[in-house]
């Protein structure tokens, strides 16, 4: 009987131990550099905790830390998530200038449209073709785009090219800051926490970011126009990964890789642009209720803009084949798969 009771126990224990094992639970800690409420935390990262956590039965917990609450500079992101500081997090490439150049192709002027999920579309396929090997110290789940860029300022709306110049503005990426000085202004690079402040010191007159940011940045109160150009393709557009630690990932046992993988890739960055868009016409309803001037480039106007946008790709491309890369096949690429990305959307 007693041996009989040790072998029940032990039977018990093993099977305890196993279901421990099978049941692991895990904490994801990611993080993010600005508000909850913007866009693409509240329309994407924060449903895509949710859903994680939902298909894993809760055994996958991924808590969202905004504002850069567990250390660095929205700069540092990508290296944060590389040496395992944080577990995972958003990133733009762009931050750390000339570490990923040809993830510039999809921020140069007019590439990509101004549907945020079309453009990601696009950035996925882009990815996977050509920045492998410059993100394959990280795991990679989205690579995606914000909405349209448009100008934000101060005073009146631009009507004009020469309303440009001389104006201090804000620019989030070198692509965006060539443009600018081709247009006159003065651009002035910032990431987006540190814009609102500069806007309430004086320190720029303005600058070139999405309807999605603007209430987050108060952009209702700091500035008093927003220009947008015309046609169905975007002024500047940004670039942005959403990766976890490799070492972490590979970690995880096998069903829980599962539940990451299934909610990672085309899918996932397509949701990350549908994101932006949501959150681009709810940006735009509280500008127009502030009062604030809403305006749109006439098409001559535009097609100047866009001229000058051309000799910054032209330029790009020489630049960037004298340091060796494939140049104009990337944007020739890059343009195909927009416009592939435009078409399947259409359904043509």
């Amino acid at each position: 009987m007693t041996r009989t009771l040790r072998i029940v126990s032990i039977a018990l224990a093993t099977g305890l131990l196993a279901s421990t094992a099978l049941a692991q639970e895990v904490t994801l800690r990611f993080q993010h550099f600005v508000s909850p409420n913007s866009a693409n935390p509240k329309h994407f990262i924060q449903p895509w905790a949710d859903k994680v956590a939902a298909e894993s039965d809760g055994r996958i917990k991924v808590e969202i830390y905004p504002f850069m609450q567990l250390g660095g500079t929205a700069p540092d992101q990508f290296d944060l998530i590389q040496d395992g500081v944080i577990d995972g997090g958003w990133v733009i490439p762009g931050y750390q200038a000339g570490r990923f150049p040809e993830a510039e192709v999809l921020e140069l002027p007019f590439m990509v449209t101004k549907s945020a999920e079309e453009a990601s579309v696009a950035a996925w396929h882009f990815t996977q073709k050509y920045l492998a090997d410059d993100f394959e110290n990280v795991h990679l789940i989205a690579a995606h785009m914000h909405g349209r860029g448009l100008v934000h300022k101060t005073g009146p709306a631009i009507e004009t090219v020469e309303d440009l110049a001389g104006l201090k503005l804000r620019g989030p990426s070198r692509p965006a800051t060539l443009l600018l000085e081709k247009l006159g202004a003065e651009p002035i690079g910032l990431p987006v926490p540190a814009f609102p402040d500069a806007l309430s010191k004086g320190v720029v007159d303005g600058g070139v970011i999405t309807w999605e940011m603007s209430p987050s940045l108060k952009l209702d109160e700091l500035t008093d126009s927003h220009t947008d150009v015309a046609g169905d393709r975007s002024l500047y557009n940004l670039y942005f990964i959403w990766a976890m630690n490799k070492d972490v990932y590979e970690s995880l046992p096998d069903d829980l890789r599962a539940v990451i993988d299934a909610n990672s890739g085309l899918m996932a960055s397509a949701w990350a642009g549908r994101a932006h868009d949501t959150g681009d016409a709810e940006g735009k309803k509280v500008m127009q209720a502030a009062g604030n001037q809403i305006a749109t480039l006439s098409d001559a106007e535009t097609a100047r803009i866009k001229a000058l946008g051309d000799e910054v790709i032209a330029e790009w491309i020489i630049e960037k084949t004298e340091k060796g890369l494939p140049a104009q096949q990337l944007v020739d690429d890059a343009r195909a798969l927009v416009a592939a990305a435009q078409d399947g959307a259409s359904g043509s």
